[in-house]
């Protein structure tokens, strides 16, 4: 069973960056056919994909965020990570990492507020 748990700050400042980290275990980044995405849910939405990292390493990104995203992974430590730029409070939101129907994170609660 693949087992997902992110990890990172709770509470940024607007114009900071986030860092959030995905570690991974049952199942290899680099086992093919996967890929590792992060989603996000904010209050009264619903999912929104952000981007994910793809068994090779190659990384696809949403359009509306791909100028603010970086997703890449450490596989010696068999993690991932996100990276979202210039933050808002428009960016606060509960954020999931997932391998799709093979498992998904608790997902962690990010605020941004001055």
């Amino acid at each position: 069973q693949v087992q997902l748990q992110e990890s990172g700050p709770g509470l940024l400042k607007p114009s900071q960056t986030l860092s959030l980290t995905c570690t991974v275990s049952g199942a290899s980044l680099q086992t093919n056919g996967y890929y590792w995405s992060w989603i996000r849910q904010s209050s009264g939405n619903g999912l929104e994909w952000i981007g994910a990292i793809g068994y090779t390493g190659t990384s696809y990104y949403s359009r509306s965020l791909e100028t603010r995203t970086s997703i890449s992974r450490e596989t010696s430590k068999n993690q991932f990570t996100l990276q979202l730029n210039s933050v808002t409070a428009e960016d606060t939101a509960v954020y999931y990492c997932t391998a799709g129907i093979w498992g998904w994170g608790q997902g962690v609660q990010v605020t941004v507020s001055s």
